[in-house]
């Protein structure tokens, strides 16, 4: 049995769940979401708890049963409270400015880098170099934080370059420290 698929999720206030044959669609105030409905799954509301039965008996169909639960409960959850990555920036001169909806990255190359909105996405901008992302998309938020990580990922000796707020960089002895040891 699924420990994770297994367990009912309660429908808050302000979220409508509507069970359609191939997906489920979760409306809220902040949006729409659509998710598959994983073959060998069946769902059933009752008295505003949502819960997933297994109708095959699969090894494919038991590991589908926990990921459409957690791909649900996120949902719900997005369109609830919202979720939000923080990357932090560091660097003499690197910096974060957000320009109407867009970002201009300045990173250290030749030419300013600019980052375009996506879709359910925002940006807040603290003293250019903190970078938060919000949406009600869990995946959407985790996808644009990571393109915006891989333009300039941190490195190993002085950590310049964008982190995660709860990220540890291990840094690296460099040359004189390593000679001086010897």
């Amino acid at each position: 049995m699924s420990k994770i698929g297994k367990n009912p999720i309660s429908i808050p206030e302000g979220v409508t769940i509507t069970i359609g044959e191939k997906h489920i669609t979760i409306s809220g105030k902040h949006g729409e979401v659509t998710v598959p409905l994983l073959r060998g799954i069946k769902a059933a509301i009752l008295e505003n708890v949502l819960t997933f039965e297994l109708t095959g008996k699969t090894n494919q169909a038991r590991s589908n049963w926990g990921t459409i639960r957690a791909l649900v409960a996120n949902a719900v959850r997005g369109l609830t409270e919202g979720f939000e990555k923080t990357l932090i920036l560091e660097g003499v001169g690197f910096r974060v400015i957000k320009e109407g909806e867009d970002l201009n990255l300045s990173l250290g190359f030749s030419h300013p880098v600019r980052y375009k909105k996506a879709e359910g996405v925002s940006f807040e901008v603290e003293k250019n170099t903190i970078l938060k992302i919000k949406g009600f998309d869990k995946q959407k938020v985790g996808h644009v934080a990571a393109e915006i990580r891989a333009l300039k990922k941190p490195e190993p000796y002085k950590g310049k370059g964008f982190r995660y707020s709860d990220e540890i960089i291990q840094r690296k002895v460099g040359k004189k420290a390593a000679k001086a040891a010897a």
